[in-house]
C-alpha cells in the first residue's frame, strides 16, 4: 500500500515549523512539568490545542503523566473537535500517516477496522486537512512515546452516546491510551472565565456527559469519553487549569485551558 500522508497544516503557527527548534520547545515543556510521582499510568487524558505560548505548558503537564509508562503505549486513540469542516459522526482519514516536523506517526488500520461498521464513523480526509485539534497533539506524542500507531478521529456532530460506543470499540488494556482534546470557555473576560472553568472542571470530575460546546470546544469527544470512563469505573484528577490570561498576557478575551487524567479504580 503506498502511504498517503497528511502534511501538517499548523506547523510555523501553532508550534515551531523547524524541526530542531520544535523537539527543543517540546523537551523544554515537559522538562518544566516534571515526570509524574505517581507510577500509575492514566488511561484517557483530556488536553488543550491551542498555539504551545498559550496551553503548551497545560498540555505538557498532562503529557508527563503517560512517561512511566511511555515504552509500553503502543495506541493512541486521538480524538479533537472539527473547527473547519462541519461533519456528521466521526472522521477517520483515508491517509496512512500522519506527518510533524518531527516525522511521520502510522496511522493504526487494525485499529480503524474495529470500528469501521459503525454509522457514526466515515472515512475521509477533509476534516482532518486543515485540523489543528488534533495535529498540536502529535509532537507531544512523537517525543513521549517511542513506538506508537494512531486513530485520529476528527468529531463533528455526534451524541455523546456515539461517541462513548466507538471508544468502546477501541479500549483495550494498557496498550492503548485515549487522548481527548479541548480548550474550555471562548473569549471571556478572565474572571468570568475563571468562574465558569472551575465549574466545568468540577463537571468534567463528576463525569457529567451534558458539557456544551460554550464550555469545551470538544464537548462532544469530552462527553463520550466521560460516559466510556464512568462505565469503566475510572477516576478523574484535575492536573492543571488556566487561561490564555495566565499565559499570554491579555485578560480582556481570554480562552479557558484544562488538563485532566483518568485512571483505573485501583489508582
Amino acid at each position: 500500500m503506498n502511504a498517503l500522508v497528511r502534511a501538517p497544516a499548523v506547523a510555523g503557527a501553532f508550534y515551531p515549523a523547524n524541526p530542531a527548534v520544535l523537539a527543543e520547545t517540546v523537551a523544554s515543556l515537559l522538562s518544566a512539568a516534571g515526570r509524574s510521582d505517581d507510577v500509575t499510568v492514566p488511561k484517557a487524558i483530556v488536553v488543550p490545542h491551542a498555539g504551545y505560548v498559550y496551553s503548551g505548558a497545560v498540555a505538557a503537564s498532562v503529557y508527563a503523566s503517560l512517561a512511566p509508562a511511555a515504552a509500553n503505549i503502543r495506541r493512541i486513540v486521538l480524538l479533537g473537535p472539527t473547527h473547519r469542516v462541519g461533519i456528521r459522526g466521526m472522521a477517520l482519514p483515508a491517509a496512512t500517516h500522519f506527518a510533524t516536523p518531527l516525522g511521520t506517526v502510522e496511522i493504526d488500520r487494525e485499529a480503524c477496522a474495529l470500528i469501521a461498521d459503525l454509522p457514526q464513523v466515515q472515512v475521509t480526509d477533509l476534516p482532518h486537512a486543515q485540523e489543528h485539534s488534533l495535529e498540536v497533539q502529535l509532537p507531544f506524542l512523537q517525543t513521549l512515546l517511542p513506538r506508537f500507531r494512531l486513530l485520529p478521529l476528527a468529531v463533528g456532530s455526534a451524541s455523546a452516546e456515539a461517541v462513548a460506543e466507538v471508544l468502546e470499540r477501541l479500549w483495550g488494556g494498557n496498550e492503548t491510551r485515549i487522548v481527548i482534546s479541548s480548550d474550555l470557555s471562548h473569549f471571556l473576560p478572565y474572571a468570568m472565565a475563571r468562574e465558569i472553568d472551575g465549574a466545568t472542571a468540577a463537571r468534567v470530575l463528576a463525569f457529567d456527559p451534558a458539557i456544551s460546546h460554550e464550555e469545551a470546544c470538544g464537548a462532544t469527544p469530552l462527553n463520550g469519553m466521560l460516559l466510556a470512563a464512568r462505565r469503566h469505573g475510572l477516576e478523574g484528577k484535575l492536573i492543571d487549569l488556566c487561561n490564555s490570561g495566565d499565559t499570554a498576557g491579555d485578560r480582556h478575551r481570554v480562552v479557558g485551558y484544562g488538563g485532566f487524567a483518568f485512571y483505573d479504580a485501583q489508582h
